[in-house]
């Protein structure tokens, strides 16, 4: 409670200086908008906004019925927080201009756009050729948004809502944004090595990944989890509605990352939804080898392993490709869910397994089978004779892996001594909803000894 008058005040504040922001218009302007493309990205936006309330369902269908509204809530407010961060220096971080020099820019100069200065419905010639920048702002967003809360399960049934929000606002501004620029802005360093990351195999899912696995580290091991008792799901329905909601709108997510209505957004939207498919039946075959009934869940965590590992190479890599991508990402994740099983890590919603190594084996994918055949844009990868296009990925796995995890250790420490991370034992055993917001999914009691022996 301490924390939150302060947190109110500074918000107030802000809200107070945004007043007086200025909104001069933008220097320089492209061509004229193509209303075709500008109409497919006003729907690309929503169907990527569409994924946060999704992976709601998703992770929220996954923990126990203790805390399920502590779980869900962690991804909505990353649509409050984040939104108003990208708006006020985020998108300028990202995109604004570049701090170190054509073609070795580490971060976008703050002032660019700040408050989205300069930012209106005219087009960009280097980021938005066709579609408003105000648009291409927005889109850009919805992707900021969901990484962050992509990490929160790994943690999940053991994090204090408060300390969550401080760390989600300096991974999005130290982390997200940093990579963001390195990726996809014409003078990142990454992009001018080569690197071609279509939708976020590293900016998203591998930062998100790392990051996740550096917070599970962090925040420990649940009691639960160190007595060995098993996981089990709350809501599997939760968790079938949110993996319906997210392959529909990942379609959003990758075809959209065209920028156009166009061939491209085609191919992306086809390879998309092949990968996933393909993924989702290769994880229900390993399970049914390895004994195991074919299961919701399972059939789920492949369907999203799936659209995962397509998503660096959605744009670049043929169909035949695309199947091969996702059934061997599903094969590699499914192992790595395994091994963790029997390990002592405690990755709550297998984050790691499934986002880290599956950002990771897409982007190695993508060096291996983009071809110019299929996007001129591109590049041939290693199938093709693109050697410098494999090892510049290779290089990119190495320094977006270190970067996302060592930076989100440090995040987490800074985090965890400017307020506790971590739930006291008996808000643990009670659930967060409870402990956290004072609110139930379901008519849950703790049983007898799960807190000091008393029941509450």
């Amino acid at each position: 409670m301490r924390g939150w008058p302060f947190v109110l005040g500074a918000f107030i504040v802000l809200g107070v200086v945004s007043l007086f922001a200025p909104t001069v218009p933008a220097a320089h302007h492209g061509g004229p908008i193509d209303t075709g493309d500008a109409a497919w990205m006003l729907c690309a936006t929503t169907l990527v906004l569409l994924m946060t309330p999704g992976l709601s369902f998703f992770y929220g269908g996954m923990v126990r019925g203790k805390s399920v509204i502590s779980t869900m809530v962690q991804s909505f407010i990353a649509m409050g927080v984040v939104s108003v961060l990208w708006v006020v220096v985020g998108f300028s971080l990202a995109f604004g201009e570049s701090i170190g020099g054509r073609g070795t820019g580490l971060i976008g100069n703050p002032l660019t756009f700040l408050f989205l200065r300069g930012v209106d419905g005219a087009t960009e010639p280097d980021l938005a050729p066709t579609i408003p920048l105000a648009l291409f702002a927005l889109f850009q967003l919805k992707f900021a948004i969901i990484t962050p809360a992509l990490v929160s399960g790994s943690f999940a049934e053991r994090v204090r809502f408060s300390s969550y929000l401080v760390f989600i606002c300096l991974f999005t501004l130290l982390i997200y944004c940093p990579l963001a620029h390195w990726t996809w802005h014409p003078n990142g360093f990454l992009r001018t090595l080569g690197v071609l990351d279509f939708a976020g195999g590293s900016v998203v899912h591998m930062s998100s990944g790392l990051a996740a696995l550096a917070g599970a580290m962090v925040l420990g091991r649940r009691k639960d989890h160190v007595r060995g008792r098993a996981n089990e799901p709350g809501n599997i329905p939760f968790v079938l509605l949110g993996t319906g909601m997210l392959w529909f709108g990942w379609f959003g997510f990758n075809a959209g990352s065209a920028l156009s209505a166009s061939g491209t957004a085609a191919m992306a939207f086809l390879t998309t939804n092949t990968a996933s498919a393909a993924a989702m039946l290769t994880w229900i075959m390993v399970d049914r080898v390895r004994g195991l009934k074919v299961s919701a869940l399972g059939l789920c965590v492949g369907a999203v392993v799936g659209l995962v590992a397509i998503t660096p190479g959605a744009g670049y890599v043929s169909v035949g490709a695309s199947i091969f991508i996702g059934i061997t990402a599903s094969l590699v994740s499914n192992y790595a869910v395994h091994y963790k099983s029997r390990s002592t890590l405690d990755d709550t919603l297998d984050v790691f397994p499934c986002h880290g190594v599956g950002g990771m084996f897409g982007m190695l994918a993508t060096g291996v089978f983009a071809s110019a055949a299929v996007n001129p844009a591109g590049a041939d990868g290693l199938l093709h004779g693109g050697t410098h296009l494999f090892m510049a990925h290779v290089l990119a796995l190495f320094v977006v892996a270190a970067y996302s995890f060592g930076g989100a250790w440090v995040l987490f420490r800074v985090t965890d001594w400017l307020t506790p991370l971590r739930v006291k034992e008996e808000q643990e055993a009670v659930g967060l909803d409870i402990s956290q917001h004072g609110e139930t999914a379901y008519p849950w009691k703790p049983r007898l000894g799960e807190v000091g022996g008393r029941s509450l």
